[in-house]
């Protein structure tokens, strides 16, 4: 297979997310009187939006929809003002993209969070690199692992979707680029566990972003 595009998952593949989503957390589930959550714990969380990352981590008692709704309203507010304390690129991430712009591949970023705060972070943390397109979660198309934002992207990209490799670090991930007929590579330095990956059809996992360099083509 040769490939000429290359889709990328955000928190937990391109950018270390963890710490600023789990401290916002904390703070509203605190302010509630919730037991808080240790940031391994959180990383389980992740990969469905905030409001599902709510859900998941209020006492199941409590976990009716007004107070998932009151607490994913002041997460939102919250993160909104905290979202870039933590969070950074991974080790390896800009030499991958280097490397990924200088072989001519076009890129783009499908998260699950946000549009709104997903624009903002890569705004902030990617702006030295040209991506066709980076799209959040809003209105216009079912979350991951719903393929119809990545075939979306692909199309944006003039990519058919055999021309594609999607790298992530979830399930969600994986089961995306399935969907949609990518080749999906899991993120091994994520936030979920490699047997995760491989259990929800990662065809090849990576320990360093670089790794995907040199991906032109791959029999297999």
């Amino acid at each position: 297979m040769a490939f000429k595009a290359v889709i990328f998952d955000l928190d937990g593949t391109l950018a270390d997310t963890l710490e600023d989503i789990a401290d916002t957390l904390n703070r509203s589930l605190a302010a509630n009187g919730f037991p808080t959550h240790h940031y391994d714990a959180c990383r389980f969380f992740v990969g469905n939006g905030l409001e599902n990352l709510v859900a998941k981590s209020l006492p199941e008692a409590a976990r009716t929809e007004a107070v998932i709704h009151a607490c994913h309203a002041q997460v939102v507010a919250d993160y909104a003002q905290h979202y870039i304390n933590k969070t950074r690129l991974y080790d390896g991430i800009p030499a991958l993209l280097d490397g990924l712009s200088q072989a001519g591949f076009k890129m783009a970023v499908l998260s699950n969070k946000a549009d709104a705060i997903t624009q903002k972070i890569c705004g902030d943390l990617l702006q030295r690199w040209h991506f066709e397109i980076i799209l959040g979660a809003g209105d216009r198309f079912p979350r991951k692992p719903d393929p119809q934002a990545a075939l979306f992207l692909a199309e944006e990209m003039k990519a058919t979707p055999a021309e594609v490799l999607y790298l992530g670090d979830s399930d969600v991930d994986m089961h995306t680029a399935i969907a949609a007929g990518f080749y999906p590579v899991g993120a091994g330095w994520g936030f979920r566990p490699v047997e995760e990956l491989l259990n929800s059809g990662a065809r090849k996992i990576i320990q360093h972003p670089t790794e995907l360099l040199g991906y032109h083509s791959i029999t297999n």
